[in-house]
């Protein structure tokens, strides 16, 4: 059985309120969890110290257990200091996809033809 520590929805619609939960990974995003270590409330100011409640020893419980946090809860913990995160770095996704390259292409050699053409 592999454990995530994932946030669980609940709110109304367009005010989200997120329950932090280790859950089997198989079970659905709000369904079935193993046990609630917090709550995660995206409106509230970020220095407000509601915004965020854990129980960082719990955390660090489930993840010497082998619970892997998703991405959000990780960028979480990371901000309480219970888990270092790595930076991620992907160079490659910024540059532009086959298309735009060719657009590009084209434009510089139409360019370059009427700066020539201009001479």
């Amino acid at each position: 059985m592999s454990l995530k520590i994932r946030l669980s929805r609940g709110g109304a619609k367009k005010r989200p309120f997120y329950r932090i939960v280790v859950a089997d990974a198989r079970m659905p995003r709000d369904g079935r969890f193993v046990e609630k270590i917090g709550t995660f409330d995206p409106l509230r100011p970020k220095d407000d110290a509601t915004r965020l409640v854990l129980d960082a020893e719990k955390a660090k419980d489930w993840i010497a257990k082998g619970a892997q946090p998703t991405d959000r809860v990780a960028r979480l913990l990371d901000g309480l200091g219970v888990l270092k995160r790595e930076t991620r770095n992907n160079p490659e996704k910024a540059l532009p996809k086959k298309k735009a390259q060719e657009r590009a292409a084209t434009a510089a050699a139409a360019a370059a033809a009427a700066a020539s053409a201009a001479e």
